[in-house]
Parts: structure tokens; sequence; C-alpha cells
């Protein structure tokens, strides 16, 4: 897109946003009839209806609403080229832009980031948290540099880099719970109890632990974040099926941790596009990681 289609979007999400014209136009610093003409000019452009007007407000279409969520996209790449171009001269600085998923392992990230900046003292991060979907849609889409998958990454897609070591799967509970007098927990201890954990781990990690018994357990809801279903363990509604370290199990959480039985592992990756060209200071991190890291 252009320069003042871009400013023309910009336009379009402070008045989504502010959902009033007179407050976009002054966070703008423009005048409300320039702003009411470029998205006028802007509806017109799209041949369809995107604010409905009201008497001191106005409210999105279903139109406008698919808008706001494409034009979110353009607007943030177009923020991070104009970011990568600014930072290829910069010695000491730049962006980084990751997703990362639920692990203790993210330790080890976070590691390699503090001895990046201590070498490039300008260098700013920004973390996005999810599931793979979320931060594959996010880093298909170039809108992060790198993301963290629990999953094998497809390598038609992306390059990788294993993480030192592996997640190990347990159970978290109350500690009166009758089952912390095991050291492990098998598939039969959990039948008939109600259970948390997220989509993925249902789909993709616990079938490789129990097979066709999976079916024999019931999931009770499903959590994209580990610490808000480790607080309806503690209200008693289920038992919570986790990474180890994920879950605050101190003696006075109230909470305990039991590793399953036969053990289950996940590994962790770091991916990035194959066929995205990364930004300087995204080189530097991989370079930095590549020698901790497996590929």
């Amino acid at each position: 897109m252009e320069e003042m289609e871009i400013r023309t979007l910009r336009y379009f999400l402070a008045a989504a946003r502010e959902e009033n014209m007179t407050r976009a136009a002054d966070q703008l610093h423009v005048t409300q009839p320039t702003l009411s003409k470029a998205l006028k000019a802007l509806e017109d452009e799209l041949g369809k209806k995107l604010f409905v007007r009201h008497s001191f407000s106005i409210a999105l279409t279903e139109e406008g609403m698919l808008l706001r969520d494409r034009a979110e996209d353009l607007v943030s790449m177009a923020d991070k080229i104009e970011k990568e171009f600014l930072s290829l001269d910069e010695v000491t600085g730049g962006e980084l832009f990751l997703g990362l998923a639920e692990s203790w392992q993210i330790r080890y990230l976070a590691r390699e980031i503090r001895q990046l900046k201590n070498r490039y003292p300008g260098l700013t991060y920004h973390i996005t948290s999810g599931d793979t979907e979320q931060v594959t849609e996010k880093l298909d889409r170039g809108l992060l540099d790198f993301a963290v998958l629990c999953e094998t990454p497809d390598p038609r897609k992306y390059e990788s880099l294993l993480f030192p070591e592996a997640d190990i799967w347990g159970v978290v509970m109350p500690s009166d719970h009758p089952l912390t007098q095991k050291e492990t927990i098998s598939v039969d201890d959990l039948i008939g109890v109600p259970l948390f954990t997220s989509e993925q781990g249902w789909k993709h990690d616990l079938p490789r632990w129990c097979g066709e018994h999976l079916e024999k357990l019931r999931m009770e809801g499903s959590f994209r974040l580990s610490y808000n279903a480790s607080m309806f363990v503690r209200e008693g509604l289920g038992l919570q099926l986790t990474f180890a370290h994920l879950v605050d199990t101190s003696s006075e959480s109230g909470l305990v941790f039991r590793p399953l039985s036969p053990p289950l592992e996940t590994k962790l990756y770091l991916i990035w596009n194959r066929y995205q060209t990364l930004t300087p200071m995204a080189e530097r991190f991989l370079q930095q990681v590549s020698s901790h890291f497996h590929s």
C-alpha cells in the first residue's frame, strides 16, 4: 500500500477504537472534517459501509469489523518494515518479535536474549504468548521473527532449532487429593475424573501417552494458559494435565504435581519462516542461539 493508504487505515483504526469521531480526530491531531473525509473516501473505495453513525458515537458494521482485523495486521506490518530499515544502520539496537508457547524452557531463550542485550544495548523485544495455532498464524503473516512450538514443525515451511531439554507431563492436583499418595499417575487413575488441559495437548500429546484409552478420559475444560487452569484445580473442579514447572506447586501453594506413568515428554522448537528474510537483529539472535540449541 502507498503511504496515503496506510495513513487512512490508521485513521480508520483510531475511529474504530474510540467509537467517536471527535476523540479520534484529537488523538490523530487532525481536524474532524479531515478524518470524516478520509473515512468516507475509504468507504467509497471499498464499496462498503464501515460505520453506523449515531448522534454522539459510531459503531462498526460487520464489514468494518472485518476491515479492522485486516487493517491491524497491515499497519503492524508497515510499522515493522519501517523499524527494520531504521535498524539497518544501528550497531547497538534493533527489534525482535517472538511468539512463545508455555514452557519452563523459555528460560533458555531469556538467557540468550540477556546475552544479546549485553552486546546490543539498544535491543528491544516484543513477546506474544499462545499455542501453535496462534503463534504460527502470526509468523506466517510476517508479524513475528521467531516462534516457539510444543510440536514438530512443518519442515516445508519452517527452519527450526531444538531446545536443550524436553518438557515432562504430569498432573496438578489439590494437596489433599487421594492421588497425591502415588508417585506417578497412570491413565487408569484418571478415568472418571474431570480434567483440564489444552486443546493442543489433548489432540497431539496425550494420544501418544494413552492411545485409544484417551476416550475413557473426560476433559472438563480446555485452557491455553496453565495458570488459569490451576485456579480451577484449586477450587476443586478437576485435575490439570500440564508440563512440569508451569504451575506453582510449592508447599505453600496447596497444589501438588505428579508425573505421568509411563512418562510423557514433549520437545520444544524455535522456528522461523523458511522463506522470510530475517532482519539484522534477528540474524544476530539466531547466531546467538544456534551455538546452544540443536538443529
